[in-house]
Parts: C-alpha cells; structure tokens; sequence
C-alpha cells in the first residue's frame, strides 16, 4: 500500500473516530446533569455514536471522489485549507449526528421522532468539532490543519 492511501485511510479513520466520540459525548451531555453515572443512555449513545461514524465515512467518501478524478481540485493552500476544512468537518459533524440519532431511532418515525434532542446533540457536536479543530490547529510555524493526524500525513491524504 502506497504511503499516499496510508495517509488517506487514516485520515478517514481520525474523521470517524472524533465524529463517533463528539456524538457520543454530546448524547450524554444532552442528558443533563441531573442523570447518574449509572442512569447515562450509554447504549443510546454508542448506536449514535456507531451511526455518526458511519455517516463520516460515507461523507468522506463524497468529499474524496472528486478529487480523486481529478487532482487539481484539492483543498487550497494555507488559510483556505484551516478554515474551509474546518467549515467541511463541522457541516459533516451535524450530518452525521442526525443521521446517527435517526439511525439509533427504532422504528423512526418523521413525525414522532425527538428533534429537538436530535439538533441539541447534533449542536453539541458541531461546539467540540469546533473546539477539536481550533485546538488542533497548534500554533506552530507549520502548516496549520484542523486534523488531529500529523500534519505531514494529513498533507500527503489531501495533497494536490
């Protein structure tokens, strides 16, 4: 496997696995504080969680297709590559939170289903993905990334 595929499978996994975790954090969160430990929806949460990792990947999948055709399409150089990131993996974080909580609804029911509880958890995500990003982006002399991934990986998955 070439370095380049290595570069961009983990790039899919660090998507899914901070999307699965800040969807499982916020379901619990969205509890309250007036839950124990031991009242926490913890399998609520985990088929959330499982739901908005597999809607990462299937979003990544979609962000990655166009570019695989055709390089020269790939994120720009310095800010545009922070920010426009950013605004990507937010706008992915609330999609596959929805699609986790509609996932984990058993049956789902459009108009009986909480969406008041499903957009908190969804914003909830969107506020860590936010703060997991700014905190990523360091404040070093290299190239600044929202991604948790080193960045010289981080730039092979994405290079142009």
């Amino acid at each position: 496997m070439s370095v380049r595929w290595k570069a961009i499978l983990s790039d899919f996994a660090e998507r899914a696995g901070w999307s699965a975790g800040q969807v499982f954090f916020a379901t619990l969160l969205a509890g309250g504080t007036a839950i124990t430990v031991a009242n926490l929806p913890w399998g609520y949460a985990s088929a959330q969680a499982l739901g908005a990792a597999v809607a990462s990947v299937l979003l990544t999948t979609v962000q990655y297709l166009p570019n695989l055709r055709d390089p020269a399409r790939w994120h720009l150089r310095g800010a545009g590559l922070f920010w426009g990131d950013l605004a990507v993996r937010l706008a992915k974080t609330f999609l596959a939170s929805l699609a986790g909580s509609v996932a984990a609804a058993t049956p789902f029911h459009l108009v009986r289903f909480d969406w008041t509880a499903a957009l908190n958890v969804a914003g909830l995500a969107v506020l860590t993905a936010l703060a997991k990003g700014l905190l990523a982006r360091g404040s070093g002399t290299e190239e600044r990334t929202p991604s948790t991934l080193p960045t010289a990986t981080y730039l092979e998955a994405v290079r142009s």
